[in-house]
């Protein structure tokens, strides 16, 4: 264990009650929706706002302690907080943001040693002048990252940090930033709403649903096999239905009016099923039911079709199943893989 955090908390109405722990060396995602209190984790954790109760702990450094009454002032955990909007100091340049974060070191020309590498290393030479508004967004970013990194602290806190940029923008700087996480040796809590984000940064995740956790794995694992609601869905899962046991493999699904065959032993608890829109194929004979097309979108490099099994009710949400190729489908019969039926658990 490097990073223990056990606390609850109320505030504004909303209740945050979370516990969960890293490795070092470790990059944990919080994957939630909008107000699911991946922020508020952040916060309390940085020591900008105090848990009403419980133990935030690193390696054998307490933070918090209600309990012992200990609570840590930010300025004394050695915590890198990157915010959402990167709080540059706009009056100040590219050089004199980042030297705030060696505001501890009287030794000037450590001081200046420690400065101009962390400039290298973010690539930010010739930009040293600069204020913020002169940057790019991109900039702007590695210029904040500087800044937090300068200070070498012991864990790094990350608040959305794509959220300010363009999409182009974002696909490049993950990479960068992706690049640079790797080389820290430290734990880094990541805040996203952002799937993709997840996927490509974090070792593990944890997926966040009204201030509590609903699961937590590693990354890949939860991509695979999510077992709630929640996790499907912010994982990228497009078709979740309610379902029920029927047999000790089988599922029956009420909107569509099928029973599948999930190839493996159903829970008692289950309360729906979830089934990603590219694994459905008209070519498979597991779990084939017939269907018809309702309609048809075509992307840059394959189709999303629209699809309602025959038996499904009328009021209820057609299925989408995204194709293998750019030829426009046209077929009569679907499959799914009992490996690619998630069971999704209350």
């Amino acid at each position: 264990m490097s990073l223990y955090v056990d606390i609850t908390l109320h505030y504004d109405n909303f209740h945050l009650d979370i516990q969960f722990e890293t490795a070092e060396q470790e990059i944990l995602g919080l994957l939630g929706a909008s107000g699911s209190g991946k922020s508020l984790t952040l916060q309390c954790i940085a020591g900008v706002i105090k848990p009403d109760a419980g133990r935030i702990v690193y390696k054998d450094r307490v933070l918090f302690d209600s309990k012992k009454r200990i609570h840590l002032p930010p300025q004394q955990r050695r915590i890198g907080y990157l915010f959402q909007n990167y709080a540059l100091f706009p009056h100040m340049t590219v050089k004199q943001n980042i030297a705030t974060g060696l505001s501890a070191i009287k030794n000037q020309k450590r001081k200046q040693i420690l400065l101009e590498d962390m400039i290298r290393r973010l690539r930010l030479q010739g930009l040293e002048k600069h204020k913020p508004h002169q940057l790019s967004g991109g900039q702007q970013q590695r210029t904040a990252i500087a800044r937090m990194l300068v200070s070498d602290p012991a864990i790094l806190l990350l608040d959305e940090p794509f959220s300010a940029l363009d999409s182009f923008l974002k696909d490049r700087l993950r990479v960068e930033l992706q690049d640079i996480l790797s080389k820290w040796q430290k734990p880094v809590l990541l805040v996203t709403h952002n799937r993709d984000e997840a996927y490509e940064l974090c070792d593990t995740l944890a997926i966040m649903e009204r201030g509590s956790l609903c699961e937590q794995g590693q990354t890949k694992e939860l991509f695979d096999n999510p077992r709630t609601r929640t996790g499907a869905l912010l994982t990228g899962c497009k078709n979740i239905c309610a379902a029920k046991k029927t047999g000790r493999t089988t599922v029956y699904i009420p909107a569509w009016g099928i029973e599948l065959d999930a190839g493996r032993t159903v829970g008692e608890n289950l309360c729906a099923i979830g089934i990603r829109a590219s694994h459905f194929s008209k070519d498979l004979t597991e779990n084939r039911q017939a269907v018809q097309i309702t309609g048809l979108r075509e992307e840059p490099y394959r189709y999303l079709v629209e699809f309602r099994f025959l038996s499904q009710k009328a009021d209820s949400r057609p299925v989408w199943y995204y194709t293998a190729d750019k030829s426009k489908p046209s077929f009569t019969h679907i499959g799914i893989k009992p490996t690619h039926i998630h069971l999704l658990y209350a």
